[in-house]
């Protein structure tokens, strides 16, 4: 304890003077505790002592005990090295007796083996000089089993002399099997009964013998059975297209006639399949001999007829040699039958039908025994017939696919000359039908050629579809309304201008839901090809340029559609700058015109609304709004004087005119549309609503009023303003060099403003209605003005334009959505397209 605790400790122990009297007690106690704690330090001093003197001890026994043990170690080595060369000693002498008797065993038994050896050469010489087949087979085993016993020493005369003495026995057995095996099929096994069992002995000898005098007799065996076949079909009057069938015909009367004396072979030589290679071969080599030694195109219904019976051959040929289980192409076909309600004969028919309608085929089939054949599958054979001859007709396909696509052509156009631009009542799809048919159309031409070939041909035929289908948009790109030119579109005040009747409406909307299914549909057709043609060919399927055709026709007819309701507006629009806004003595309902403008929206967009889909009623509406707001807000510059009075008339009607347009998707009852263009309407509508909200605003403080209601304008577009607003000439003068004074950063010479009369507003497929609206009904003065201050939004316009042609290869969704994020940007081209 500090000395601070100490006294705590003694204050606590003693708090008051009567307890002093307890000092002596406690003092006897400590003093009694010091006695017994240093008792106990001098037990534990010497305990330690006594501890580390016994400690010594033990640890000098533990090394005694250690070096006594090594010293046990040692001797026990010793020992064991002298007991190990005294059994070496003893056994010495029985190694070698050992030795001995192994090498007395081995000589004995290479000598009786040897007498073994000479027995059965001499043996096997006589049974071959005898032509007794069968036992030579089994003493041939057991000499060949014997002869692998002296191997090494082959270096010994007497070896040597008997391997050359079986080298000899061998060829005479091989000479000897070989010219039995030439009498067969002469027609001597029918006079001879028993050389049949003879040369199947000898095919017992053949197995025996080194594998290559079986491949050797096989393959001579086949050839001879084809010289024949070769002879026959290589004349002029069978080396033809059309005898095609006749040699399948030849080939499996062969294999079924001889199917009885073909037995002696042994199961595992596969002659009849080996035979059905080396027929394969030939024929192929035969047939493109005659391909190519045709004089003209080959005929497509022979060129077909033969295709067909070559893969039937082919097919055949592998359900044979496949163990009996069904191949890829059988599923496939079965599949497909499934799916199709007909059978590959049908196909077969259809193809024979459509093209052999002038052309007579001769019918020289066979008739083939139906009897049940006994199975002789190559289990594990592993050669592949599909195609072994049926590749050679690839390159002359190309007549095939000429006839398929001028098929094509012809019922394409047959589609479109009876197509009524109009689908069926109560239809749901609302797509016409003529682009079902094509795709129906392909589908079987599709199937016809998949069923002949996976290769090259299918790969040409789906270029073909392309060109169709390329071909058919162009048709329903043909279909669009177009925009009126010539002189009396021009007489007429018509000339640029789209003008759609409630029937080429509907019309469009067909043809856009039309495109769009075919898009959608070229793309699983082409994974269908992918899927089925060769792996080579399936990188190349592509059918975007096909789809961005379609996607073209899309954007063309949305975009005519949205012109063609621009062009319903026109009257409206004149309308509204005829009313007498410097006139009006007090503010009413909506003016004429916005009812005119509701009325032709009521009539229009529910049936556009329930015959497009949400994403291009979406996109109609976004196009709509983007002309109507700005058009509405350019219309106002065109009207004369605006008296206080017409301007708040004039606002009441944009305000209609902005609910109208907001209730548009409700109309259409579309109840997804995008909330962006209700934002996109309001944004639009606001500036002319701004606009009159200046022209109301007192002349003292409107350059106040337009910099910010319209922070955006041009001093050109503020002097039209005071001429609406029916200042004189001086004041405009006095309020515009004010107005050029606070915006020195806009210079604009100050023009006279001189109005003409409103005169009909001609719209232009692509540019807003809006912008050629200006330039349209304004005096040369003006116009020239406008010119310099909207040269900027020209070159956005135009950019804008090679943007929507740019859509149709890039595909109508893109440019969609680029439109779409355009409308929430404030700045950027596409927005100041919007703005326009």
């Amino acid at each position: 304890m500090d000395k601070s605790s100490a006294l705590e400790y003694i204050n606590q122990m003693f708090p008051t003077e009567a307890s002093l009297s307890g000092v002596e007690p406690l003092m006897q106690k400590i003093q009694s505790e010091i006695r017994r704690v240093d008792a106990s330090i001098l037990a534990a001093v010497r305990q330690q002592s006594n501890s580390g003197t016994k400690a010594k001890e033990e640890l000098a026994a533990a090394t005694n005990a250690v070096q006594e043990l090594m010293y046990k170690i040692r001797e026990i080595k010793t020992k064991a090295g002298q007991s190990e060369t005294m059994v070496q000693e003893i056994c010495r002498d029985i190694k070698k007796l050992d030795c001995a008797k192994r090498h007395i065993t081995t000589t004995i038994t290479a000598l009786h083996r040897l007498t073994m050896l000479v027995s059965a050469v001499e043996q096997l010489q006589v049974m071959a000089s005898k032509r007794q087949y069968k036992e030579a087979a089994a003493q041939l085993e057991a000499v060949n089993q014997l002869c692998s016993h002296f191997e090494a020493y082959r270096d010994v005369p007497k070896i040597t002399e008997l391997r050359e003495k079986l080298k000899n026995i061998k060829k005479i057995l091989k000479s000897h099997v070989y010219s039995d095996f030439t009498s067969l099929g002469t027609g001597k096994e029918a006079e001879d009964a028993n050389l049949l069992q003879q040369l199947s002995d000898a095919c017992l000898v053949v197995d025996a013998l080194e594998p290559s005098v079986r491949e050797e007799l096989v393959k001579n065996f086949c050839s001879k059975e084809l010289i024949s076949y070769k002879q026959i079909f290589e004349g002029a009057e069978l080396a033809k297209l059309d005898k095609t069938e006749r040699r399948y015909a030849w080939i499996k009367r062969r294999l079924r006639s001889n199917e009885d004396t073909w037995k002696i072979f042994p199961p595992s030589w596969h002659v009849d399949y080996l035979l059905c290679i080396q027929f394969c071969k030939i024929t192929r080599t035969q047939l493109v001999d005659i391909l190519n030694n045709l004089k003209e195109k080959p005929d497509v219904a022979t060129l077909l007829l033969a295709l067909q019976r070559t893969l039937e051959f082919e097919e055949e040929l592998a359900e044979k040699f496949s163990g009996g289980t069904t191949t890829a192409r059988n599923k496939e076909q079965e599949s497909d039958d499934e799916n199709e309600g007909v059978e590959q004969n049908k196909i077969v028919s259809d193809i024979r039908k459509k093209y052999e309608k002038k052309v007579g085929v001769p019918n020289d089939e066979v008739q083939q025994d139906k009897d049940k054949q006994k199975d002789l599958s190559v289990p594990g054979a592993g050669f592949n017939f599909h195609g072994i001859i049926s590749s050679c007709f690839e390159p002359y396909m190309a007549v095939y696919i000429e006839l398929e696509e001028k098929s094509l052509v012809e019922q394409l156009d047959k589609l479109i000359q009876e197509e009524k631009w109009e689908t069926e009542e109560g239809s749901q799809t609302h797509i016409l039908s003529s682009s079902m048919q094509v795709f129906l159309v392909i589908r079987r031409s599709l199937k016809r050629c998949s069923a002949l070939t996976k290769n090259q041909t299918l790969f040409n035929l789906f270029q073909v579809f392309q060109r169709i289908l390329k071909a058919y948009a162009t048709k329903l790109y043909a279909r669009i309304p177009k925009a009126g030119t010539g002189i009396v579109a021009a007489a007429t005040g018509t000339d640029g201008q789209i003008r759609t009747s409630d029937r080429d409406e509907k019309m469009i909307c067909y043809i856009v839901n039309t495109a769009e299914y075919c898009h959608q549909t070229s793309g699983e057709l082409a994974e269908n090809v992918a899927k089925m043609i060769s792996s080579q060919f399936s990188d190349k399927v592509d059918m975007s340029d096909v789809e961005d055709e379609f996607s073209a026709v899309i954007t063309k007819a949305l975009m005519t559609l949205v012109h063609g309701v621009e062009t319903k507006f026109d009257a409206e629009m004149v309308a509204m700058t005829r009313v007498p806004w410097s006139t009006l003595e007090s503010v009413g309902d909506q003016s004429e015109y916005v009812n005119g403008i509701s009325t032709i929206l009521s009539s229009t967009v529910p049936v556009l609304g329930s015959l497009l889909s949400p994403t291009y009623f979406q996109y109609f509406l976004d196009k709509l709004a983007a002309s109507l707001g700005p058009r509405f807000y350019l219309n106002i510059y065109k009207c004369r004087h605006i008296s206080e009075t017409g301007a708040q008339q004039m606002l009441l009607d944009t305000q209609a005119v902005k609910t109208i347009l907001l209730d548009i998707p409700a109309l259409g009852k579309q109840t997804t549309v995008a909330a962006s263009y209700s934002k996109f309407v309001s944004r639009e509508m606001s500036k002319a609503e701004a606009l009159l909200k200046v022209i109301l605003s007192p002349v003292d403080s409107v350059a106040n009023t337009y910099r910010a209601l319209l922070p955006e304008g041009t001093p050109l577009e503020f002097q039209r303003i005071l001429e609406l607003k029916g200042l004189k000439k001086a004041d405009q003068q006095a309020i515009l060099e004010d107005f050029n004074k606070h915006s020195p950063s806009i210079k604009h010479p100050t023009i006279t403003p001189t109005v003409a009369p409103p005169v009909a507003i001609a719209s232009v497929p692509i540019v807003p209605v809006a912008t050629q609206a200006v330039s349209a009904t304004a005096s040369p003065s003006m116009s020239t003005a406008l010119t310099g201050a909207l040269a900027n939004r020209e070159d956005v316009l135009a950019r804008a334009a090679a943007l929507g042609r740019g859509a149709a290869t890039t595909g109508f969704k893109r440019f969609l959505a680029l439109t779409e994020a355009a409308k929430d940007r404030k700045d950027g081209p596409f927005r100041k397209l919007f703005n326009a």
